[in-house]
Protein backbone atom coordinates (compact mmCIF):
# COMPACT_ATOMS: atom_id res chain seq x y z
CA UNK A 1 0.00 0.00 0.00
CA UNK A 2 1.10 3.41 -0.59
CA UNK A 3 0.19 6.57 1.11
CA UNK A 4 1.13 10.42 0.32
CA UNK A 5 1.43 12.86 2.57
CA UNK A 6 1.05 16.31 1.51
CA UNK A 7 3.23 19.46 3.24
CA UNK A 8 3.42 22.95 1.96
CA UNK A 9 6.21 25.39 2.34
CA UNK A 10 7.10 29.27 0.61
CA UNK A 11 10.49 30.07 -0.66
CA UNK A 12 12.21 32.46 -3.19
CA UNK A 13 14.86 31.17 -5.22
CA UNK A 14 16.80 32.57 -8.81
CA UNK A 15 17.73 30.54 -11.19
CA UNK A 16 21.37 31.05 -12.30
CA UNK A 17 24.38 29.36 -12.85
CA UNK A 18 27.89 30.85 -12.59
CA UNK A 19 29.25 28.64 -15.52
CA UNK A 20 27.16 30.74 -18.15
CA UNK A 21 27.04 34.11 -19.04
CA UNK A 22 24.28 36.69 -17.69
CA UNK A 23 22.86 36.44 -21.35
CA UNK A 24 23.23 33.02 -21.45
CA UNK A 25 21.63 32.69 -17.93
CA UNK A 26 18.73 34.90 -19.13
CA UNK A 27 18.03 32.84 -22.38
CA UNK A 28 17.98 29.57 -20.37
CA UNK A 29 16.22 30.42 -17.01
CA UNK A 30 14.05 33.17 -18.41
CA UNK A 31 11.91 34.89 -16.30
CA UNK A 32 13.05 32.38 -13.77
CA UNK A 33 17.09 34.85 -13.75
CA UNK A 34 15.57 37.40 -12.44
CA UNK A 35 18.63 39.15 -10.40
CA UNK A 36 16.13 39.76 -7.14
CA UNK A 37 14.94 36.13 -7.77
CA UNK A 38 11.05 34.94 -6.93
CA UNK A 39 8.83 32.99 -5.09
CA UNK A 40 6.41 30.04 -4.76
CA UNK A 41 3.95 28.60 -2.72
CA UNK A 42 5.40 24.80 -3.13
CA UNK A 43 3.24 21.81 -2.40
CA UNK A 44 5.58 18.46 -1.22
CA UNK A 45 4.44 15.24 -1.27
CA UNK A 46 6.46 12.31 0.13
CA UNK A 47 5.42 8.56 -0.11
CA UNK A 48 5.47 5.79 1.46
CA UNK A 49 4.59 2.15 0.97
CA UNK A 50 4.38 -0.45 3.16
CA UNK A 51 1.45 -3.06 4.91
CA UNK A 52 -0.65 -1.75 7.45
CA UNK A 53 0.79 -2.78 11.11
CA UNK A 54 -1.89 -4.40 13.54
CA UNK A 55 -3.07 -0.09 14.32
CA UNK A 56 -4.42 -0.10 10.36
CA UNK A 57 -2.08 2.57 9.31
CA UNK A 58 0.76 2.51 6.68
CA UNK A 59 2.77 4.77 9.18
CA UNK A 60 2.49 6.80 12.28
CA UNK A 61 1.41 10.02 10.38
CA UNK A 62 3.02 12.00 13.46
CA UNK A 63 6.48 10.33 13.54
CA UNK A 64 6.28 10.86 9.46
CA UNK A 65 5.31 14.88 9.95
CA UNK A 66 8.16 15.01 12.05
CA UNK A 67 10.75 13.70 10.26
CA UNK A 68 9.65 16.17 7.58
CA UNK A 69 9.66 18.93 9.73
CA UNK A 70 12.76 18.44 11.12
CA UNK A 71 14.38 17.58 7.91
CA UNK A 72 13.08 19.39 5.46
CA UNK A 73 10.76 21.81 6.35
CA UNK A 74 12.52 24.10 9.01
CA UNK A 75 15.33 24.12 6.28
CA UNK A 76 13.36 25.95 3.19
CA UNK A 77 10.01 27.10 4.60
CA UNK A 78 10.31 31.01 3.97
CA UNK A 79 13.76 30.99 2.91
CA UNK A 80 15.70 32.06 0.02
CA UNK A 81 17.41 28.63 -1.58
CA UNK A 82 20.37 30.49 -3.08
CA UNK A 83 21.44 31.66 0.15
CA UNK A 84 19.86 30.15 3.47
CA UNK A 85 19.95 26.43 2.69
CA UNK A 86 24.03 25.67 3.35
CA UNK A 87 23.24 22.04 1.11
CA UNK A 88 21.77 24.04 -1.98
CA UNK A 89 25.22 27.19 -1.87
CA UNK A 90 26.77 26.48 -5.56
CA UNK A 91 24.01 24.65 -7.12
CA UNK A 92 21.23 25.77 -9.31
CA UNK A 93 18.36 25.67 -7.05
CA UNK A 94 15.90 24.22 -9.81
CA UNK A 95 13.17 22.06 -8.73
CA UNK A 96 14.47 19.29 -10.32
CA UNK A 97 17.57 20.08 -7.30
CA UNK A 98 15.15 20.79 -4.51
CA UNK A 99 13.69 17.73 -5.50
CA UNK A 100 16.98 15.73 -5.08
CA UNK A 101 18.12 17.57 -1.86
CA UNK A 102 14.76 16.41 -0.16
CA UNK A 103 15.35 13.19 -1.04
CA UNK A 104 18.89 12.79 0.27
CA UNK A 105 17.68 14.71 3.46
CA UNK A 106 15.29 12.05 4.21
CA UNK A 107 17.04 9.25 3.32
CA UNK A 108 20.26 10.12 5.73
CA UNK A 109 17.47 9.72 8.67
CA UNK A 110 15.15 7.47 7.46
CA UNK A 111 13.82 5.26 10.68
CA UNK A 112 10.64 4.81 9.86
CA UNK A 113 9.19 1.07 8.90
CA UNK A 114 7.38 1.80 5.33
CA UNK A 115 9.95 2.31 2.56
CA UNK A 116 10.77 5.45 1.49
CA UNK A 117 8.70 5.79 -1.82
CA UNK A 118 9.35 8.83 -3.52
CA UNK A 119 9.25 12.88 -3.75
CA UNK A 120 6.57 14.94 -5.53
CA UNK A 121 7.34 19.03 -5.54
CA UNK A 122 4.09 20.73 -6.83
CA UNK A 123 5.97 24.31 -7.82
CA UNK A 124 3.18 26.08 -10.21
CA UNK A 125 -0.13 24.81 -11.44
CA UNK A 126 2.39 23.64 -15.23
CA UNK A 127 5.54 22.47 -13.29
CA UNK A 128 5.17 19.47 -10.85
CA UNK A 129 8.23 17.22 -10.33
CA UNK A 130 8.74 13.62 -9.36
CA UNK A 131 11.52 11.47 -7.95
CA UNK A 132 11.03 8.01 -6.93
CA UNK A 133 12.99 6.62 -4.21
CA UNK A 134 14.83 2.99 -5.34
CA UNK A 135 13.83 -0.01 -2.95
Amino acid sequence: MRLTRRYHFAASHRLHSPALSDEENRRLYGKCNYPHGHGHDYTLEISVEGEAGDDGQVVNRSELDRLVEERVLRLVDHKNLNQDVPEMLGAVPTTENLASFIERRLCEKWNLKPRFAGVRIVETARNAFQLEVGG
